[in-house]
């Protein structure tokens, strides 16, 4: 074991005091106390913050180049839904990327909001539907699912049905979008393999100290995927709702602060960088997570590796970036490694930007009762069990959907 995990903290007595940085007062110290001031003051230094210290900026815009509707099909998912497999490709500096996205639409609407979120080991995994492609991209090798040498086949099929509850999401009258993450950028330390290398500049083969890891990469993506749904007439492309579990957490967090046109957000056990506050050095840490690894996040994070009370800012304000837009934050009761208690204080301590907007959240500092929700614009529920995305997660993303975003 390293020498950063022997060090791990569980315990609640032994999270450092620290200050709770005010989203609501400006890096000069003004505080802010109307919307108008949050949106044309603080809200662009607070996002100017995250971007230029811990997500990485992305260096220009790449706008998608042509799509292909590869397959479709109006009767898959036993006669419930329209299945489409649709290829977005990108061209710059010489190269392409593709990456495809599997959507699944309810039959019966005209306009389907939609989740959309990435998958870890391929499109195929999360269904066992055969018409759906095997995407031919690097994939991290996973015994249990059969994959070895990086490449997926035929017996990872369905691997991954139980995180997503396509039936339930299409009875709810909602549409779901899939990625597999790899496409858009491989999870490993290798900047010349993913959408990085379309945009550096000549004779450069890393991003800049200021810019882009891989979690800004797949959030571009998902973003980039908002652009399709405005061309297709199946998808309310006004309610579309990102999602995201673990590092895709992370990721879903930052897209729907990038783009404004998520109608909510998700984060699911997205721990640190994710939902978790980094200054509890609680469960997973900075230097941890950098070292792990070190493509996630832009390398001038590394600043605060061991040294989180130097940090200007935390999670809860990225959260309040997302206002006055619906937000979810889950955790589970297992999974200590991703700070549950300190994802919940986020959300608690994002509220006040959302009070701004005359919006409720997470208005307690007691945490609720496992499997025991709070839904407001701001919701946060802790289940039984581990690092994972189950029914129960899903169950209640759509009831709050319902409520505050359809």
């Amino acid at each position: 074991m390293s020498p950063l995990l022997s060090q791990t903290n569980y315990d609640e007595s032994k999270v450092p005091s620290f200050e709770v940085p005010d989203p609501l007062m400006t890096f000069k110290g003004k505080k802010i106390k109307t919307v108008k001031k949050w949106e044309k003051t603080r809200r662009p230094e607070l996002f100017h913050f995250f971007e230029n210290n811990v997500y990485g900026k992305i260096p220009k815009t790449l706008k998608i180049d042509s799509y292909t509707i590869l397959e479709q099909d109006d009767n898959a998912f036993n006669g419930k839904a329209k299945r489409k497999q649709v290829e977005l490709s990108f061209k710059n500096n010489g190269k392409t990327l593709r990456y495809t996205i599997l959507l699944y639409l309810p039959k019966n609407k005209v306009k389907a909001p939609v989740f959309l979120g990435y998958n870890f080991y391929g499109n195929h995994t999360i269904t066992e539907d055969k018409a759906v492609f095997i995407s031919s991209a690097w994939a991290n090798n996973n015994e249990s699912f059969g994959i070895e040498n990086n490449t997926l086949t035929e017996v990872s099929r369905g691997k991954r049905t139980n995180r997503w509850a396509v039936e339930k999401i299409l009875d709810a009258g909602y549409g779901l979008a899939t990625i597999y993450y790899g496409e858009v950028d491989p999870d490993k330390n290798d900047f010349t393999d993913g959408i990085h290398s379309l945009l550096y500049q000549q004779d450069q083969n890393h991003p800049k100290p200021d810019e882009w890891g891989s979690i800004a990469a797949w959030s571009w993506g998902m973003v980039r995927a908002v652009d399709y749904f405005e061309k297709d007439p199946d998808i309310d492309a006004s309610k579309v709702i990102a999602f995201g579990h673990s590092r895709l957490g992370k990721t879903s967090l930052w897209a729907g602060v990038m783009d404004k046109r998520f109608a909510g957000v998700i984060s699911n056990d997205s721990g640190c960088g994710g939902a978790a506050m980094s200054k509890r050095k609680f469960g997973e840490t900075l230097a941890v997570i950098n070292d792990r690894f070190p493509h996630w996040f832009c390398d001038n994070f590394n600043e605060y590796n061991e040294n989180e009370e130097a940090l200007p800012v935390d999670q809860h304000q990225l959260l309040a970036l997302i206002a006055p837009r619906p937000l979810y934050v889950a955790s589970a009761q297992e999974d200590q490694w991703a700070d549950p208690r300190g994802e919940f204080l986020s959300a608690h301590y994002a509220t006040q930007v959302y009070h701004l907007y005359d919006k409720e959240g997470i208005e307690t500092m007691e945490m609720p009762k496992v499997n025991e929700p709070i839904h407001n614009t701001v919701s946060y529920h802790i289940r039984t069990g581990k690092h994972d995305v189950t029914d129960y997660d899903w169950e209640n993303y759509i009831k709050w959907a319902n409520a505050y975003v359809k």
